[in-house]
C-alpha cells in the first residue's frame, strides 16, 4: 500500500490545502457517515486532480467502500425500485471508478480485479426511469473509460448529450476525450466477460444516449482484430449482432439520430471485412442502408457517408451476377 503522505509536494499553499483536503475526503470514504458528501465532493475533482486514481487506488479500504456502494443498491434493481437519490450516490462513486478505469498505472490492476464485473447487474436492467437511464450511462462509462485512456474535459462528439445528469460528475467522466489503446488485455477482458450480449441488449431497448454508447463500445471491439474474429466466429454470435443492428437501422428510419448512425453503419462496414460475414451481409444488410432512407439525415456527414459508400461497394464486390446485373443467391 501506497501512503497518501508520501505524495509529490506541490508548488503554492493554495494548491497544498486542496490536496490536504482530497486526502480528507479520500480517508471520509472509508466511514459510512462521511462517505456521501466524499464521493461527491471527490467526483467533482476528477478532472483537476491528475494522481487521483493511484490515491483512490492505493489507499487502505477505498476500492471496497466503492464497491459497498454499488453492492448496496442491488437489492433496489429487482423489484426496480431505486430512486433519484440512491442513483446519483451510486454515480458518484462510479465516476471515481471512470477515473481509476482510465489511469495508465492503475487500469490493468483495475481489469485484473475483474472489477467492472460488479457493474454488470446495472446492464442487464430494463427499466426506462431515469435513475436506471443514469446509472447504466455512467456503468457503460466505466466500460468505456477501461477501453479508452482518459484525457481531460475537451467534448467528445459522441457522447455530447442534450440528456443533462442530475448531477454533474454523473456525466464528467463519459463526456471527456478519449483516445484509442492498443491494449490487448482490454479486449480479451471484454470478450472473455460477455460484455457484447449486454451492450446488444441496452442497443436494442435503451435510451438514444445509452444505445450510442452500448454501440461505440461493440465498433470497438469489432475494430480490433481478436474482437471481429470472435464475433464471426459462429453464426448464433454474427446473427445476433446482425439482427440487433437491423433494428437499429428499422428504428433510426422512424426516429433518426445522426450520431448513432454514424456508429451503426461503422458496425456494418468493419462486419463487411470478414469473408463469411460479408457473405451473410449481402442477403441481411437493411435496404435503409441501400437506398435513400438516410441522404437527409447525412447529408453534412461525410465521413458516415463514405463508409456507408465503402459497405455497399464491400458488398457489391466479388458476387456473382446473372446476365442482367442481378446479383445470383449463393451456392
Amino acid at each position: 500500500m501506497h501512503s497518501l503522505a508520501t505524495a509529490a509536494p506541490v508548488p503554492t499553499a493554495l494548491a497544498q490545502v486542496d490536496r490536504e483536503k482530497i486526502y480528507q475526503w479520500i480517508n471520509e470514504l472509508s466511514s459510512p457517515e462521511t462517505r456521501e458528501n466524499a464521493l461527491l465532493e471527490l467526483s467533482k475533482k476528477r478532472e483537476s486532480v491528475p494522481d487521483l486514481a493511484p490515491m483512490l487506488w492505493h489507499s487502505f479500504g477505498t476500492i471496497a467502500a466503492l464497491l459497498q456502494e454499488i453492492v448496496n443498491i442491488y437489492p433496489s434493481i429487482n423489484p426496480p425500485t431505486l430512486t433519484a437519490h440512491q442513483s446519483n450516490r451510486v454515480c458518484n462513486a462510479l465516476a471515481l471508478l471512470q477515473c481509476v478505469a482510465s489511469h495508465p498505472e492503475t487500469r490493468s490492476a483495475f481489469l485484473a480485479a475483474h472489477i467492472p464485473l460488479f457493474l454488470y447487474p446495472f446492464l442487464h436492467t430494463v427499466s426506462k426511469t431515469r435513475p436506471f437511464e443514469y446509472l447504466r450511462l455512467t456503468s457503460l462509462g466505466v466500460i468505456v473509460e477501461a477501453v479508452f485512456h482518459h484525457v481531460g474535459q475537451a467534448s467528445l462528439e459522441l457522447l455530447t448529450s442534450s440528456y443533462p445528469p442530475a448531477s454533474a460528475s454523473q456525466s464528467s467522466g463519459i463526456t471527456g476525450a478519449l483516445v484509442k489503446t492498443d491494449e490487448q488485455e482490454v479486449i480479451n477482458f471484454l470478450l472473455t466477460t460477455e460484455i457484447i450480449p449486454l451492450c446488444l441488449r441496452i442497443m436494442e431497448s435503451g435510451s438514444e444516449l445509452s444505445k450510442t454508447v452500448a454501440t461505440f463500445i461493440l465498433q470497438k471491439i469489432l475494430l480490433d482484430d481478436t474482437g471481429l474474429a470472435y464475433i464471426c466466429q459462429t453464426y448464433e454470435r454474427f446473427s445476433h449482432v446482425a439482427m440487433i443492428l437491423g433494428k437499429m437501422v428499422l428504428q433510426l428510419s422512424k426516429e433518426p439520430s445522426a450520431r448513432l448512425l454514424k456508429h451503426v453503419v461503422r458496425c456494418y462496414l468493419r462486419l463487411s471485412d470478414n469473408p463469411r460475414a460479408r457473405e451473410a451481409l449481402r442477403q441481411c444488410l437493411p435496404d435503409q442502408l441501400k437506398d435513400t432512407t438516410f441522404a437527409q439525415v447525412l447529408k453534412d456527414d461525410t465521413t458516415t457517408k463514405r463508409w456507408l459508400a465503402q459497405l455497399v461497394k464491400n458488398l457489391q464486390e466479388g458476387q456473382v451476377t446473372d446476365p442482367r446485373g442481378i446479383p445470383l443467391p449463393p451456392q
